[in-house]
């Protein structure tokens, strides 16, 4: 096993990126090993956080959405927005802390 290559924050050469610049450049991985190692330094001497860094000419396109993808998208942000206890669609996204809507949460009159 070889050991990867590891930059600091802001001085990795050029033809590597990481997941999310990649992403903006309509691109993924594609498979591809990780080329090298980015860290980025914490205060207070903590580990330092750590990226890797993927070839950007390996990279392939983005695969595009199709209408089943786009269906089943639209399916599980509907089942986060539908309320568990009275199965209304809450109109915003429910939070997990919560596990119902506001209302269900809180219900009135229950002093």
């Amino acid at each position: 096993m070889s050991t990867l290559p590891v930059y600091r924050w802001r001085f990795a050469p050029d033809g590597l990126a990481t997941r999310r610049q990649l992403r903006a450049r309509g691109l993924r991985p594609g498979g591809q090993d990780v080329a090298a190692q980015l860290e980025r330094p914490r205060r207070r001497g903590c580990s330092p956080l750590v990226a890797y860094l993927y070839r950007v000419d390996l990279a392939k396109p983005v695969r595009p959405m199709t209408s089943a993808r786009w269906a089943a998208l639209a399916k599980a942000n509907a089942a986060r927005r539908t309320c568990p206890a009275c199965r209304r669609d809450a109109d915003y996204v429910i939070p997990t802390a919560l596990g119902t809507c506001v209302p269900c949460a809180y219900p009135e009159g229950t002093a």
